[in-house]
């Protein structure tokens, strides 16, 4: 499995590798077979720097909706659970490969039953690879996810799950009796899709922080620097490039944003980026 690091900050997200398999011919030796495997790096920001925490994992970056702060609730701790609880489940084998939504579902259902309540709410994107098939099964809740680029073309990405404007669904844990005053969806809500990868394809997991920042054909334009490259040195400089461009666009006054014309097109009139959290896992398919 990959080693990365995330942030206390950002939206729930992981990242796994299948399992790797071989097979026998009738010769006795033993051929390994042409599977897939990622080559991946990691950046982010805090929106609030002074309050930042970088943690080390193993499977992903997380954060909780922020809002919680405003009433004593540490909005990390909840998004963090829910990723620790993942990695217990993967590392138990309790989780089927091919459906990741039923691994979010585990683990959202299991802090549920908890004793001691981790209350908070976080969105969530899980991206399994499936090394012998060359496979990738994904399901995401909210307004972050990933983008795939072959060729320097986007080839698939995620869909978007908002209830309204700038209001994505999420997982969440009320306190006691205001379960009716919070946004609460369900797991199995989750948008989830399968696709094939390539050798030499660029995968982007990021936070709305990144998506409503940067326009798509920027994004593109560093993605398609690391196609094909297995130098992890490299992909950490696209990566660290992707997450101070989001950074630095997040505090123009004068950009129009994807997050300022998405409000123009709901009837509001803004300009200037949108300051948030930022996290880039950017990944690379070798075979």
């Amino acid at each position: 499995m990959q080693s990365i690091y995330w942030t206390g900050r950002l939206l729930s997200r992981a990242l796994w590798n299948g399992i790797s398999s071989y097979t026998t011919c009738a010769d006795p030796a033993v051929v390994k077979k042409r599977e897939a495997s990622l080559v991946s790096a990691v950046c982010g920001f805090p929106k609030d720097l002074s309050r930042g925490r970088i943690r080390k994992g193993q499977f992903g970056v997380a954060d909780g909706v922020g809002g919680w702060r405003h009433y004593g609730i540490d909005p990390g701790e909840f998004s963090s659970y829910l990723m620790k609880t993942c990695e217990r489940l993967v590392s138990l084998g309790k989780f089927v490969p091919h459906e990741p939504a039923g691994l979010l579902a585990k683990s959202y259902y299991e802090l549920l039953e908890n004793k001691q309540s981790i209350l908070g709410s976080s969105t969530a994107c899980v991206i399994v690879l499936n090394k012998e098939t060359s496979s990738i099964y994904a399901a995401n809740i909210g307004d972050s996810g990933f983008v795939i680029v072959r060729k320097g073309k986007v080839v698939h990405r995620s869909s978007e799950q908002q209830h309204y404007f700038n209001t994505p669904f999420q997982l969440s844990l009320p306190p006691p009796g205001h379960s009716d005053l919070v946004l609460r969806d369900s797991p199995e809500s989750a948008d989830t899709s399968t696709f094939g990868v390539e050798d030499g394809d660029v995968i982007l997991l990021a936070t709305d922080g990144v998506f409503d920042n940067v326009p798509d054909q920027l994004l593109v334009t560093e993605m398609r620097k690391v196609e094909g490259e297995r130098d992890p040195t490299k992909i950490q400089g696209v990566a660290n490039t992707i997450a101070w461009m989001a950074r630095s666009l997040a505090f123009d006054g004068n950009f129009l944003s994807p997050f300022a014309q998405s409000a123009r097109q709901n009837g509001i009139e803004a300009i200037g980026g949108k300051p948030d959290d930022i996290t880039v896992l950017l990944a690379t398919i070798a075979m």
